[in-house]
């Protein structure tokens, strides 16, 4: 597969992510267009670290929140990517990986097993209420969403940082990173589910 989209509707935005999988583009910023620049400079290093390009577009109806941005692109993406995991035979389906900026320093560890689970753990380091413009809580309602969107596991550890950017900036480095480990194929894993409990299906009885 070297392209996916999904595109979430509601009443409140329209909220579109591509995945790309050919080389990262030269113009690979300009495709990542929110009205939050921190948000974007985010979704920058995600990209840059996974090694495909992620493309996004956005339509607002009366509801131009951060929270509702931040909620509808993570959501999208985490559905694009469980899309692509599983329609692709061989995907790994899980990663991890370190990401560093000078003093900060964070780990990602993601599955693929439609089992929806964040933890978020700043080890006692305090967090900006908002860096560049952006809430924090926003920065978390963001991968928040991405795990509801992918039905998968998320833990991410904050093990050095003080400055407010660098320490966002470790944390997506290091998510961006995972998510390379998640996408890529491994001829071992070929007929294989990224979980020992397989492929899913759900008998639902009612009357």
């Amino acid at each position: 597969m070297k392209k996916v989209k999904a595109i979430r509707k509601t009443t409140e935005s329209e909220m579109s992510v591509t995945l790309d999988f050919s080389p990262l583009k030269p113009d690979y910023r300009k495709r990542i267009a929110t009205p939050i620049p921190f948000l974007n400079h985010m979704i920058e290093h995600t990209a840059y670290r996974a090694g495909f390009n992620i493309e996004t577009e956005l339509k607002l109806a009366d509801y131009s929140l951060t929270h509702v941005v931040t909620e509808d692109l993570g959501i999208a993406l985490g559905k694009a990517v469980k899309e692509y995991i599983d329609k692709t035979d061989g995907a790994y389906g899980y990663g991890d990986a370190i990401g560093i900026i000078d003093e900060a320093k964070a780990e990602s560890v993601l599955s693929f097993e439609s089992r929806a689970y964040i933890d978020i753990d700043y080890h006692g380091i305090e967090i900006p209420t908002e860096t560049e413009g952006m809430l924090s809580e926003d920065l978390e309602t963001f991968l928040e969403g991405f795990v509801q969107g992918a039905m998968c596991t998320l833990h991410i550890d904050l093990f050095k940082g003080h400055n407010g950017h660098h320490i966002w900036e470790a944390i997506f480095r290091s998510f961006g990173a995972a998510l390379n480990k998640v996408t890529a194929v491994d001829e071992s894993r070929l007929g294989k589910t990224s979980g020992v409990a397989g492929k899913i299906d759900w008998i639902i009885e009612s009357e």
